[in-house]
């Protein structure tokens, strides 16, 4: 198993013990974090030495992660295991995945790349790379169905970990809060990178509100101790010291206490809806990879945060860009605030989002279950015994 960042780790955890549970005798070795190795995982390398990030960052460290990812393949093949289950970190996982499943390993792909977004073309690579892939999203496997590649839906991990009906009172007495204030949940990012690059025009955004709001209560999660330096600098800067509470994880936990999320494109905009909060989304990324993605027709959707993608309409308001600004940012935040009416049948709307995200049992299971079909067949260029 490969996993490519702190996400990564986490399904992998769950992943080997649900392996663990049908196959009481397996061995789990690859690159992990601390609770894939809690779970009793043999890491050769840590997680973090995949953690990289943007096209100047991926320069920077691709020799090294070539060399890796040669010493990695060479180690495998050697090994023969069983299986290999690259998560996520598609960059790094489909190459070597590629060489495995032509050495005669069976491989699987644990999370799809967002070939529903941009470069479907890519599901040609990924079958050649794959004998399987695990899918998060309802409406992935139709599209590998196309390219007649093995893709099973297996739900998404995220919607195990969130009641259908979240207690934001618990939540709020959880962080301290009072049961019937105003709170503004709000999350720039968990990297450095999208702090700095977000972090002061969220805080401009969340002051605008606080003018409007008498009171309001702001919680801001830091997903480690850097972004936590970096948050608590943004805040005094902006001056929100007095009404900004900022945490040391507990993301999930804020926005259940929230009225309203501000938080940036990504993860974070599937967890607000798996919370049932109503939510605006925010992003910028460099303006010539901007220019790039658009000028080259690599995007396939004109939807950005998971929510709207699923659902396959606009939902939540989405700035991006050149719309992402304090100014724009704060007045979609207050119109949340003052029109409950809107937010409580958004809360339905997420409710049934939610059901849909489920693949019957939880999504660790059911992707074990997959591998074990997998594994039932003989490998590709193997003998059957």
């Amino acid at each position: 198993m490969i996993a490519g960042e702190d996400s990564g780790d986490l399904l992998g955890a769950d992943l080997i013990e649900a392996l663990r549970a049908r196959f009481p005798r397996a061995s789990f070795v690859g690159v992990g974090g601390p609770r894939m190795r809690a779970a009793g995982f043999d890491a050769w390398h840590d997680v973090s030495e995949l953690s990289v990030m943007g096209f100047a960052e991926v320069l920077r460290h691709l020799p090294r992660l070539l060399r890796l990812r040669t010493s990695l393949a060479q180690r495998l093949v050697a090994l023969k295991p069983d299986v290999f289950i690259g998560i996520d970190a598609p960059d790094f996982n489909l190459g070597l995945e590629k060489k495995l499943k032509q050495a005669g390993i069976r491989t699987v792909h644990y999370v799809s790349p967002s070939v529903w977004a941009w470069r479907e073309n890519r599901v040609e690579k990924i079958a050649q790379a794959v004998d399987c892939v695990l899918c998060l999203f309802p409406m992935e496997p139709a599209i590998y169905a196309k390219h007649g590649v093995n893709a099973r839906f297996v739900g998404h991990p995220l919607a195990d970990r969130f009641p259908l009906v979240p207690d934001r009172e618990a939540a709020r007495h959880a962080l301290g809060l009072a049961d019937g204030a105003h709170v503004l949940a709000v999350l720039p990012g968990s990297r450095l990178s999208e702090i700095r690059r977000l972090g002061a025009i969220f805080l401009d955004a969340a002051r605008r509100v606080a003018n409007d709001i008498p009171n309001l209560q702001i919680v801001i999660p830091a997903a480690n101790a850097r972004c936590r330096a970096a948050i608590d600098h943004l805040t005094r800067e902006s001056g929100l010291v007095e009404s900004a509470l900022v945490l040391d994880g507990e993301a999930h936990r804020a926005m259940v206490a929230s009225d309203v999320a501000l938080l940036a494109s990504g993860t974070a905009a599937l967890e607000a809806m798996l919370a049932k909060r109503p939510m605006v989304v925010g992003y910028r990324i460099a303006p010539l990879t901007h220019a790039l993605v658009k000028g080259l027709g690599m995007l396939k959707t004109h939807v950005y945060s998971l929510p709207n993608v699923l659902a396959g309409k606009t939902l939540v308001p989405e700035l991006m860009q050149g719309d992402c600004t304090p100014a724009k940012l704060a007045q979609a935040v207050l119109h949340w605030f003052h029109h409950p009416g809107e937010c409580e049948e958004l809360g339905h709307e997420f409710e049934r989002m939610h059901l849909a995200l489920h693949a019957g049992g939880g999504a660790a299971d059911s992707a074990a279950r997959a591998i074990g079909q997998l594994l039932a067949r003989p490998a590709q260029g193997s003998t059957p015994a």
